[in-house]
């Protein structure tokens, strides 16, 4: 079981190798993150230490709504450039002879750029709740995943948050719901009293969100809720930490889902071994098979060959 952080470590990795890269290279990198992001890692021959970072986010214009631009600004101002391919929605460039000292901590701070973006609904909603404005606040939707969701809404006293989760294959189908009402039944523990509640519904949506057009109602379909008091964003640290851990939700439930599987594969593979071990030991040996013979009667005996004494050729006795 591994411990998934909100970072890109593998860009991080990227960005790290060439901002510690002696020479300059031509660079040309495609690496791919959890919920369809994609980052491409660049630098032309003709100016080798201008190092581009692009992003593609498919819902990035629904989370520039909520003030992803405003964050984007304010953590990465100094790198922000126009964006020179459509298919990309970001772009960062880094030159690299004119890099901070601390190039470990800026390379983990660009690896955080995704986590950082889908963190505008939860920090606008955080917002409406110090507002203490009345009523429910906006319902902010954002579409990571295809035929996936997000849902944030800030009330009086909480926030609440809704992943609709959809399982492509019937066995995932069977532990994602274990998984999901395990997660409803472990709040009941007096140890985690702390945790956020947590609601699960398959196939009706949650009132939030029921009058939402286009929602699945069918089987494959889950709808996961989290309801977040003060106690888990009134303190700024709290806050961030919140937001980082339940970004990763959607990411740990389908990678608890892929180790179940695999753990079950290695425990019929081994089943299977041993039950070839008893076949294989039931087998009747040929060699003895072959060596023994009947008589009129039906019992077997096996026959012994000796030396005579006498001149004449060996004789074969049978013993019984």
């Amino acid at each position: 079981m591994i411990l998934l952080e909100p970072n890109s470590y593998v860009l991080e990795e990227t960005l790290l190798a060439r901002f510690n890269s002696e020479k300059p290279e031509v660079v040309d990198i495609t690496l791919v993150d959890f919920d369809n992001v994609i980052y491409h890692v660049q630098t032309s021959a003709e100016q080798r230490t201008l190092l581009n970072l692009s992003v593609e986010m498919k819902y990035f214009n629904e989370v520039c709504a909520y003030g992803a631009k405003s964050i984007l600004q304010r953590e990465y101002g100094d790198y922000l450039v126009p964006v020179a391919n459509s298919q990309y929605q970001i772009t960062l460039q880094f030159n690299l002879e004119q890099l901070p000292a601390d190039k470990a901590g800026l390379a983990k701070h660009v690896s955080m750029l995704k986590r950082n973006v889908l963190a505008s609904p939860f920090i606008r909603a955080f917002e409406y709740w110090e507002s203490q404005q009345e009523g429910a606040g906006p319902l902010m939707a954002t579409h990571y995943r295809e035929n996936e969701a997000i849902y944030v809404q800030a009330q009086q006293d909480r926030v609440t948050v809704i992943f609709s989760t959809l399982f492509q294959e019937e066995v995932d189908r069977v532990l994602g719901k274990v998984f999901l009402q395990e997660f409803v039944d472990a709040r009941r523990q007096a140890a985690i009293q702390n945790a956020p509640q947590v609601f699960y519904s398959s196939r009706e949506a949650p009132l939030e969100i029921r009058h939402l057009p286009g929602l699945r109602q069918d089987e494959s379909v889950g709808y996961v809720s989290f309801v977040l008091f003060p106690r888990h964003f009134a303190d700024a640290e709290v806050r961030e930490k919140t937001i980082s851990q339940i970004q990763l939700f959607r990411d740990y439930l389908h990678y608890h889902i892929k180790c179940a599987k695999a753990y079950m594969h290695s425990r019929m593979r081994t089943r299977v071994k041993e039950f070839l071990k008893v076949i294989n030991r039931a087998k009747p040996d040929r060699t003895t098979a072959a060596s023994e013979k009947r008589t009129a009667s039906g019992r077997y005996f096996r026959p012994q060959f000796r030396q005579s004494s006498a001149t004449s050729p060996q004789q074969v006795e049978g013993e019984w």
